[in-house]
């Protein structure tokens, strides 16, 4: 399925790079901001070109913005995919060596209408020992007055040298095949000898500590695992791993589970922790444990929990290799603090059936998100017509209430295509950047907010609601430099102007506002203004903006991957606000989500509901090299959001290709091509959405049971036929309708 499209007029493999090695010397070549020199060597011979027989220096750089330069206003073409790949290396004429830092390739453009955007093209990390290639994508979505592409990013003083560069239009590879599970058995435990009636069988202790098997463990499967696998009551003996003479935090029992995983399967990880007394260590402190698996150097989460005390703690996680390891995978579980005994009861890693739990979401979502409708059908006189009368009835519903949305941003508004694909299919929006703090005032003073009044002035356009992200960031990276180098007294008068500035002028515009970002995860305005100043955050914006519902916004939180991000610690942070009288109005879970597990999504929602708050999903994304599997993870998502009561929208963070924040995430390719991820969310939208049809019964009745949205009705008899539009709200008492024929 392609979506629109201009961009195929000139396809080809030629490079649009003009002069690409610098054989007719300078040519097509210029200084962004200084002076660029041919070489071809440097330092007696020391540095030689990569590849032909010359290269070029940008010299004299005063910023980091200086590099080589090339106009390639006429050769780029909106709309095509280009792939870029610049061979880049640093020098410094002064004797010391030049520190490794980050070279960037950039697209500089200016549009149509005047504005100056800058597009990352790509970057890596460059030294002066030797060439390195620089690779990354280009994706044009304006019509341009002047378009160049140039090599950046060294502090000033710093020589940056380019070897060659070449731009050609990017070749799509063929989509992989969906992964072949044929002989995969659902829900049996990879783990041997997990029960322990084979003793220690199978495990072996990581590091020198010391493993045994005790009784007085669980009898039972942790919740999130009896969910997925509905076994009999007592699955488990009491035997438990007790490890002992751990010296460091990383030391507890393994397995090696390389020849018993299916790539890219997704496994439920699970199983019972403890922690000994800790009098030996100190005493009383919360212990973090981790289940973790070692595919070859990387390290993979499996889930985590915070032991607060010796009581049996469920960790709960997921699973999935994506690549055949190059030497071995291991499962091990390992995090309490060195001399702290672990405990360890029935240890589970199974592939999860996302076919069979489809069914059970179909019921849940039944009762969640329809209602029964009655269609009395009368005659002029108000008598019923009835089935004999030959009344035919059809129902279509026009769309789902359910608020389904997608972050978009301002250089995606001059790509048709991408506004058509938005607005046909999502009925919500929030935006990437344009309304973040360091977004609208980089520098102290420089107030600008063209770009979030024109996404604004879009959504208006199509009748969608906004969510205002964000307020305020409480991660220290994500705030600007002016604002951590003001004094106390200057960052609560700049806080002060922030919102006050941003809420008056939009007051009535944002449907939510994420007050303070990430507060999980951050604390740079509690270290500088004190405790109380989130909750002053939120009481500030209500009297600006009453009628917005509040949000605290965080992630990792539905994964139970980050001990920092527990629904628990979610919990506390949002009663502590609220005891200081933050009005919050709605729990917001980003939904960065890697190889998502139903019941464990739905364990954090259930926990989370008990605060009586609407929760959001409002930033999802999925990642998989494999479309197919990739489809998978976002109908896990959609689905679990979509059959909890307490869920009241979904946001998609991205959908395009080059505008998501992680790879192998898009559900349309650069070009407008919707792939197997896309075409789910298609199909779902398509599901959720109630057609009837049929006759009026023997009371002059036509019952059916609907998603909440809109509806549109034809009845017909044998004398004409009358059409209607009517709402099916969320209601658990049936809606009555009266049409009159």
């Amino acid at each position: 399925m392609a979506i629109g499209g201009d961009a195929g007029l000139v396809v080809g493999d030629d490079n649009i790079i003009l002069n690409p090695e610098f054989d007719d010397g300078l040519d097509n070549w210029a200084g962004n901001g200084c002076k660029i020199e041919l070489h071809d060597s440097l330092d007696d011979g020391k540095v030689l070109p990569a590849n032909g027989k010359y290269f070029v220096a940008a010299t004299g750089r005063t910023d980091t913005w200086n590099g080589v330069q090339q106009d390639v206003t006429a050769r780029l073409q909106r709309k095509l995919l280009y792939e870029a790949t610049a061979t880049v290396r640093l020098h410094s004429s002064a004797a010391a060596a030049v520190a490794p830092c980050e070279v960037r390739a950039t697209l500089g453009v200016q549009t149509a209408d005047g504005r100056q955007q800058y597009l990352g093209v790509g970057k890596s990390q460059v030294s002066d020992k030797e060439w390195v290639q620089l690779q990354g994508k280009i994706l044009l979505n304006s019509t341009v007055a002047k378009a160049s592409i140039y090599i950046e990013g060294p502090t000033a003083g710093v020589d940056v040298l380019l070897d060659s560069l070449v731009v050609k239009h990017a070749q799509k590879a063929p989509p992989a095949p969906a992964p072949d599970f044929e002989n995969l058995v659902y829900g049996v435990n990879i783990i041997q000898n997990c029960n322990l009636d084979d003793g220690l069988n199978g495990w072996f202790p990581l590091g020198p500590c010391t493993l045994s098997v005790n009784d007085g463990g669980p009898r039972v499967l942790p919740p999130m695992a009896q969910e997925s696998l509905a076994l009999d009551d007592e699955p488990l003996n009491g035997k438990h791993i007790h490890v002992t003479n751990r010296t460091q935090t990383w030391m507890g029992p393994a397995q090696i589970i390389t020849d018993k995983l299916t790539l890219y399967a997704t496994y439920q990880v699970s199983a019972w922790v403890r922690v000994g007394s800790q009098q030996a260590s100190g005493g009383g402190a919360p212990q973090t444990i981790n289940i973790a698996f070692a595919v070859d150097s990387q390290w993979i989460n499996g889930g985590q929990v915070l032991a607060r005390d010796e009581r049996w703690y469920e960790v709960g996680g997921a699973l999935r290799v994506e690549a055949k390891p190059a030497s071995r995978i291991m499962v091990y579980v390992q995090g309490p603090d060195a001399g702290v005994d672990l405990m360890v009861a029935g240890l589970q890693v199974f592939p999860v059936d996302r076919k069979a739990r489809v069914k059970h979401l179909k019921r849940l979502t039944d009762m969640v998100r329809k209602r029964d409708v009655v269609l009395k059908v009368t005659g002029a006189d108000g008598a019923a017509v009835k089935e004999a009368d030959g009344v035919e009835v059809r129902v279509r519903q026009v769309s789902n209430s359910f608020p389904l949305g997608a972050c978009i941003m301002r250089t995606n508004m001059d790509n048709e295509d991408f506004v058509d694909f938005f607005t046909k299919n999502f009925n919500w929006a929030v935006f990437g950047n344009e309304l973040k703090w360091y977004w609208t005032e980089p520098q102290r003073g420089q107030v600008n907010y063209a770009d979030a009044d024109d996404l604004l002035r879009l959504c208006s356009d199509h009748g969608m609601c906004v969510r205002g992200h964000c307020i305020f960031w409480e991660v220290d990276n994500a705030v600007q430099q002016w604002v951590k180098m003001l004094s106390t007294d200057d960052l609560s008068a700049a806080v002060s102007s922030r919102i006050n500035g941003l809420l008056t002028r939009y007051k009535g515009k944002f449907k939510h506002y994420d007050v303070n970002n990430e507060m999980l995860h951050g604390s740079f305005y509690q270290d500088k203004l004190g405790k109380d100043i989130c909750a002053t955050m939120f009481k500030t914006a209500s009297q600006l903006d009453p009628d917005a519902l509040l949000f605290v916004n965080d992630y990792n939180v539905e994964s139970m991957c980050d001990i920092r991000a527990t629904p628990e610690a979610y919990i506390q942070q949002i009663i502590g606000l609220q005891e200081q009288g933050a009005p919050v109005g709605g729990v917001g879970l980003q939904g960065h989500v890697s190889n998502p597990v139903g019941p464990v999504i739905r364990s954090v929602l259930d926990r989370l509901a008990v605060l009586g708050l609407p929760i959001w999903f409002t930033e999802v994304d999925v990642s998989s090299a494999n479309d197919h599997v990739r489809a998978d993870d976002l109908e896990v998502m959609l689905r679990e959001a979509y059959a909890h009561p307490a869920v009241e929208g979904v946001m998609l963070w991205g959908f395009w290709e080059l505008f998501m924040s992680r790879d192998d995430a898009h559900l349309v390719d650069a070009e407008g091509q919707v792939n197997e991820a896309g075409r789910r969310l298609l199909q779902l939208k398509h599901e959720w959405l109630t057609h009837s049809h049929g006759h009026a019964d023997e009371n002059g009745e036509y019952k059916f049971r609907g998603h909440h949205g809109e509806y549109h009705v034809d009845v017909t008899t044998p004398t004409g036929k009358v059409s209607q539009t009517f709402t099916v709200d969320k209601d658990d008492a049936p809606l009555v309708l009266n049409v009159k024929v």
